[in-house]
């Protein structure tokens, strides 16, 4: 099943050969558009983020994401919940979005499974169950409790949530040796996500500025009517 996580290279690759520049992309100097609710995530202006928000808003992946709002409601108040407990933002539900479109039954050719995409031995490493006769990744709270432990984790690891996102989508030590190399450090901040953008792979380039683009889009109130063309 083809997950929205799992056709951001192609689309990444198609954008890159189409429209994106030849160096590393450029933040955007205006600001963000206004929003409804406060955030807690960094909400770092850029132009793959406003390409996404596009994307999703009148493009090809309007249809797709607009079922991923219609399953939103049935997660959101538990994933929410668990991660104020935690103290961490909010707008991580979307990381869930762009994994899986809140579809426990997702599953990527990497052995990923449920609404947060996680690996066997990940899943394992954080509690769940996952053998011939059970699989915890598809507890949508079992697994929320396993992936926020883990990308609390990374973020001690990184410092930052944007990494910590590409860590949880690329491996944690390719981006902590794509970092070092970069930076002279592990640790850094959410602007650094967009320093070491050419270096991860391509999937990973585009897993943040969705991420983001899909939690304006819901911290707006939704997907607004399309414009037409």
């Amino acid at each position: 099943m083809k997950t929205l996580a799992s056709i951001l290279l192609l689309l990444s690759l198609t954008a890159c050969a189409t429209s994106a520049p030849s160096s590393q992309p450029r933040p955007q100097s205006q600001a963000p558009q206004q929003q409804t609710e406060r955030w807690q995530l960094a909400n770092l202006p850029h132009e793959r983020v406003d390409y996404w928000v596009e994307r999703f808003s009148n493009g090809d992946k309007r249809a797709e994401m607009e079922s991923y709002f219609a399953r939103m409601p049935r997660y959101q108040t538990m994933i929410v919940e668990k991660l104020r407990r935690k103290r961490m933002p909010e707008e991580l539900l979307y990381l869930a979005m762009v994994e899986s479109g809140f579809n426990t039954e997702a599953h990527s050719a990497q052995a990923a499974r449920g609404i947060w995409q996680l690996v066997p031995d990940t899943a394992r490493r954080y509690g769940l169950k996952v053998d011939d006769t059970v699989d915890e990744r598809i507890d949508p709270e079992k697994s929320t409790d396993a992936a926020l432990s883990y990308l609390s984790y990374l973020y001690n690891r990184f410092g930052s949530w944007y990494v910590a996102a590409a860590a949880y989508n690329a491996g944690e030590n390719r981006v902590g040796r794509i970092m070092t190399e970069a930076t002279g450090a592990e640790k850094g901040t959410d602007a650094d996500y967009y320093r070491i953008w050419q270096q991860l792979p391509a999937e990973t380039r585009d897993y943040v500025p969705a991420m983001i683009a899909a939690a304006r889009i819901g911290k707006s109130g939704g997907l607004a009517p399309a414009v037409s063309r």
